[in-house]
């Protein structure tokens, strides 16, 4: 009877442990989304004034749309943020995936950014240049860069032995 009730807890602590996992990733990648969509703003909208995050209306619209697009970035970054203080509080935050996430998240978004929406979309483009081919080129090498690190982190941290506790 005790093997059978220790075998039910250790079934129930394996599905948390993989359940706060999967959170540690999601809280990451939010918090990449968001810092990168935040940088990207900041940056190249408000900075260097080299585009609006939608490009095909009038300047006000324009403006309008990059106020939309920092809320957005906001809402990930916060959303990220509450649920890494929570892995933090409940002593299951795994800075390795955790990290993992912020490179998945910050590389998929910039991949995404000017494929969908530079290239497919063409709402804007990265520069408004005649040569966009450097552009491009280092956006997106950049990109697959953070994805492959954050890949390699996720993967490091599976292969790692997890037996012991989470870092806090």
């Amino acid at each position: 009877m005790a093997t059978k009730n220790r075998n039910r807890k250790n079934n129930s602590n394996n599905k948390k442990r993989s359940e706060y996992k999967s959170r540690n990733l999601l809280s990451g990648f939010l918090f990449g989304v968001g810092l990168v969509a935040f940088l990207d703003e900041a940056i190249f909208h408000q900075i260097l004034h080299w585009h609006h995050f939608y490009d095909k209306s009038t300047t006000d619209i324009g403006l309008v749309s990059d106020g939309l697009f920092h809320a957005f970035s906001w809402f990930a970054t916060i959303g990220g943020g509450f649920l890494f203080a929570d892995l933090q509080r409940r002593n299951m935050l795994w800075l390795t995936k955790w990290w993992g996430g912020v490179l998945l998240g910050a590389g998929t978004f910039q991949l995404y950014d000017n494929i969908i929406q530079h290239k497919l979309m063409r709402i804007h483009q990265i520069r408004y240049v005649d040569n966009l081919f450097v552009y491009d080129l280092i956006w997106n090498i950049s990109a697959l860069i953070m994805i492959i690190f954050g890949f390699s982190l996720v993967v490091l941290r599976r292969n790692k032995q997890e037996s012991g506790n989470a870092i806090s």
